[in-house]
């Protein structure tokens, strides 16, 4: 296919209807106290030396950042395999490839690193930004979390948008350095994160590594580099973990996560806070509530139900306690591009240089969500309706495995700061979403069990 979805996400630089970009009273009022954010940070840089150090080889950052509803076993190998991996770079004609990329070809726009590049949302929002003009360089590992072959048809979309992708690991420092000596980037929309509730039970090594390290790894170049750029990153909703307050607002409690992966979203906020604190980095983190859309991630229960369905095979229906019903406020792709457009868009500049603060610098945090949380069962309706194909429901506990009964977004922060109003409900989404997935895997002799 040459467009993400025949008809592409957001074009066009995000116009605020204000002049000047208010930092939301100065700063969002944190709940920890001075003490609690210390003893949190020397809690997780513990984490990161026990796992870091301990295992090695435990898995590189995944392509994808976003909240995840099972795990596709079929292409999780032995997490001894999954290291750091980078692939040879460096040289004259590398250094063109990555300059081209990253030149700017609009009035008043972006240089933009996107790690992640390959990943669901990193090639939506990808995409994107090389449409309205940004300069766009992607980085990914390409890492076999689920079917590597999604992410470099990916990478060849957007090759032929004129967006190279380095192939590489955030935790590979050197390389980091070297991108920000060949391009003074303005920005980095950092969206690689090893992704996946239950995935954490059994690789715990790969989310620290990715997550914790790898954030941290990414934070050091950028506080060395002259100028520092403005981050937008993604955290997810899960941090709300066990929070029953609905809808969950970015002022609600974030310090009972029900995974591990929810953990080291929240210590990337804490991780977030400090390196804003100490070194003037502009950080704006925004929490994504369940992306689905075409070239979406295999692990989401919308796209392996979409398989199973086809395939006659019986799909998971989980309900809460007291047949209590399980909902998701489902986010179509193209809504979350605008918010992190927006993000980006007004994000204030990075008040450090070569590692220095010189003055109070923007953090942020928002929710990105549709507000209209789905049950689970309307879902395999609508697919149901799409495909012509009768479900085989198989109705089951919600297990105890880090997923969450509810998620709903308040946006309201998100919408008076940034412009933000998602517009595509989930019937709409889905019928995208199933056309794009009956036309890739039945293009080039591919079958729709999505292998």
């Amino acid at each position: 296919m040459s467009h993400l979805d025949h008809t592409p996400s957001t074009p066009g630089k995000f116009k605020m209807d204000k002049s000047a970009y208010p930092y939301h009273g100065g700063r969002l009022r944190w709940h920890s106290s001075l003490a609690k954010l210390t003893f949190w940070s020397f809690v997780f840089i513990g984490v990161i030396f026990i796992f870091f150090y301990r295992s090695p080889s435990s898995s590189s950052s995944s392509s994808a950042a976003a909240t995840t509803s099972s795990s596709s076993s079929r292409f999780h190998s032995d997490p001894s395999r999954r290291s750091l991996r980078t692939s040879s770079w460096g040289g004259p004609a590398w250094e063109k490839k990555v300059r081209t990329s990253a030149r700017i070809r609009s009035r008043n726009g972006f240089s933009v690193l996107v790690t992640g590049a390959a990943g669901f949302v990193g090639t939506h929002v990808s995409s994107a930004l090389k449409r309205r003009g940004d300069g766009v360089l992607g980085l990914d590992n390409f890492n076999d979390y689920y079917d590597p072959t999604l992410k470099r048809a990916r990478q060849a979309l957007l090759e032929r948008a004129g967006v190279f992708i380095v192939e590489g690991d955030i935790n590979d420092a050197a390389l980091l350095k070297k991108l920000f000596e060949v391009v003074p980037f303005t920005h980095v929309m950092h969206l690689a994160a090893q992704a996946g509730v239950r995935y954490a039970m059994q690789n715990p090594g790969s989310y620290v590594h990715s997550n914790i390290a790898g954030f941290v790894s990414l934070l050091e170049v950028c506080k060395e580099a002259t100028p520092q750029p403005a981050i937008v990153w993604a955290s997810s909703s899960s941090v709300y973990g066990l929070n029953t307050k609905v809808p969950f607002s970015e002022k609600d409690r974030t310090d009972q996560p029900a995974s591990l992966y929810a953990a080291t979203k929240k210590a990337g906020e804490e991780i977030a806070h400090t390196y804003n604190h100490i070194y003037g980095l502009s950080l704006t983190g925004l929490r994504f509530f369940t992306v689905y859309g075409p070239w979406g991630r295999p692990d989401m229960a919308y796209f392996f139900f979409t398989k199973d369905i086809l395939n006659g095979k019986s799909i998971p229906i989980f309900e809460g306690e007291n047949h209590g019903t399980v909902a998701r406020d489902f986010t179509y792709i193209d809504d979350i591009v605008k918010g992190c457009l927006g993000a980006l868009d007004t994000a204030q500049k990075s008040t450090g240089s070569g590692g220095k603060k010189k003055g109070p610098a923007q953090l942020r945090v928002f929710n990105l969500g549709n507000t209209s949380p789905i049950p689970v069962t309307n879902l395999v309706t609508i697919l149901e309706r799409l495909l012509k194909v009768k479900a085989k429901r198989n109705v089951m506990k919600l297990p105890r495995n880090g997923d969450v009964q509810f998620t709903h977004a308040n946006i309201s922060l998100a919408h008076r700061e940034l412009g933000y109003k998602p517009t595509t409900n989930l019937q709409t989404g889905l019928k995208k979403f199933v056309r794009w997935y009956l036309n890739y895997y039945s293009a080039a002799g591919k079958k729709a069990d999505a292998r």
